[in-house]
């Protein structure tokens, strides 16, 4: 059996804590490995490490910072069936849905090449008599980076890229449930030049999380996770004085227009919807037709095409989704569905039942889907992270739009429409952080910044694009003034352009 530790300092170390988690490979319910986690005296170690390298890591240039990451980008190409094969037996996502992970995270290692543009302050040129003006984006030093089971390639890359291409060490503290491929890509990040102890990652729990949020010497913290998880970091974190973003919790609305194109609509509502088992953060999980006829036309196309979705393991290609991570979360999700049929959902597809011949121990489940849901039910109020989309029947544009602004989560939205009138008035009035016009998963490209708002996001600045370098350094001005003969004599006002 593999037994996972830490990276730290550039090496790999065992675990000293005596605890330890089980990985398992959700396909077949097996039990892979298991991973240390690690106390706060083992976190602590990965700090000493982190601050001994910074200073150098940060007076490098940044030019010769991104060459690093562009070394890294082709050992992840050359690496990538490796890399994928091993994060679709840990989470149980599919091989092809596993290279997406990886390719999107690579997008904003490709997006951190530009940090010597990034990275540039601002001057002026005689800003006053004799004076010049200008500014200047140093590292914070010690970042963390807390990141969540989903995406154990896509959402670690989002956080390291940027912190260390501004010139910062950093301590990545993934999800015990898939900890394989980030041990990979710090491996990886060696070799392709980062200095030892640059990037460092430290496998564990609760304990580690909170030991992160206390140590004074890490200055940001980013996290991507649950809803209730995101205030808690957040609030400690914050009460430590730490910068910190953290992304939690959604319930994307994906609206259909009665003058959308339906093949078009229903196509993206089964790949967004059931996509990665549900369990994405951008997933569209509430579908909202509008009008009756929209309504039970959708439900009619849609039916038959939740039926015949092909769940299978995650070695296979031609699989549209997998297992899901766990057991425990596996039950959770049955558990909403039974809910569902409770409140009085109609519940038209039924993926309860699923079992997977030859894998019987797996985590699977079918498709699920919905009908008549209403806005006071459990199961359009919560997360459930899993392949269960829920119809939410509207009598017109403005009941639509008033579900997705009233919700308490505001990460993803979408629009289906061909009029463009309708679209633009959605785009600019609906209270989510990320919207898509015909686009299920308006997930920004990696120079756009990604981030949700209410209760999906907590602080000021959203995850990769120019806010990523905006959070991973602090900026500096400094205004001087050479002599020149001039003598002004003391001064008890406070200074002026005038």
């Amino acid at each position: 059996m593999i037994t996972y530790g830490h990276f730290i300092g550039g090496r790999r170390v065992e675990g000293t804590s005596g605890r330890f988690a089980d990985v398992f490979q959700p396909m077949d319910g097996s039990v892979r490995a298991r991973v240390a986690l690690a106390s706060a005296a083992e976190l602590r170690a990965a700090v000493e490490n982190a601050k001994a390298a910074q200073p150098a890591w940060g007076a490098t240039n940044p030019q010769r910072r991104a060459r690093v990451l562009m070394r890294f980008i082709d050992l992840v190409a050359r690496n990538n069936d490796e890399l994928a094969e091993l994060l679709a037996r840990e989470h149980g996502k599919t091989i092809p849905d596993a290279k997406g992970d990886i390719q999107r995270g690579i997008e904003v290692i490709e997006t951190c090449l530009g940090a010597p543009h990034m990275l540039k302050g601002e001057f002026t040129d005689g800003a006053g008599p004799g004076i010049d003006i200008y500014s200047m984006r140093q590292p914070l030093g010690v970042v963390a980076g807390i990141t969540p089971f989903n995406f154990p390639a896509m959402i670690p890359l989002w956080k390291m890229g940027p912190a260390i291409a501004s010139g910062n060490a950093f301590i990545l503290k993934p999800s015990e449930r898939d900890p394989g491929v980030p041990l990979r890509l710090a491996e990886l990040m060696l070799e392709a030049g980062l200095p030892a102890g640059i990037c460092n990652v430290v496998n564990g729990d609760k304990e580690v999380v909170d030991a992160i949020l206390d140590d004074r010497d890490i200055k940001a913290v980013g996290f991507v996770g649950s809803t209730g998880i995101a205030e808690y970091i957040y609030a400690r974190g914050c009460a430590a004085g730490k910068r910190v973003q953290c992304f939690g919790g959604a319930k994307n609305h994906m609206v259909v227009m009665p003058d959308a194109d339906m093949d078009q609509a229903v196509d993206a509502l089964i790949g967004a919807g059931y996509g990665a088992a549900g369990e994405r953060c951008m997933a569209i999980s509430v579908a909202v037709p509008v009008g009756e006829k929209t309504a039970d036309e959708l439900v009619r196309r849609l039916i038959p095409r939740v039926e015949a979705l092909k769940v299978g393991p995650s070695t296979d290609h031609s699989a549209d989704f997998g297992p899901l991570v766990t057991r425990q979360h596996l039950d959770r999700v049955k558990s909403y569905v039974d809910l569902g049929v409770q409140e009085g959902a109609k519940l038209v597809v039924d993926g309860r039942g699923f079992t997977m011949q030859g894998y019987e121990n797996g985590f699977y489940m079918g498709g699920c889907l919905f009908d008549r849901v209403t806005p006071e039910m459990r199961i359009y109020k919560e997360e459930i992270f899993g392949p269960v989309l829920s119809v939410v029947r509207a009598k017109g544009y403005d009941e639509a739009l008033a579900l997705a602004n009233d919700h308490e989560y505001g990460n993803g939205v979408a629009i289906f429409t061909r009029d463009g009138d309708a679209a633009r008035d959605f785009a600019s009035k609906v209270d989510v952080g990320m919207v898509g016009v015909n686009v299920p998963i308006p997930v920004p490209l990696a120079y756009y910044t990604f981030g949700g708002w209410k209760r999906s996001g907590f602080g000021d600045l959203n995850q990769h694009g120019s806010d990523a370098f905006r959070f991973y350094t602090k900026t500096k001005t400094v205004t001087s003034r050479w002599p020149s003969g001039i003598k002004d004599g003391a001064s008890f006002v406070i200074p002026t352009m005038g």
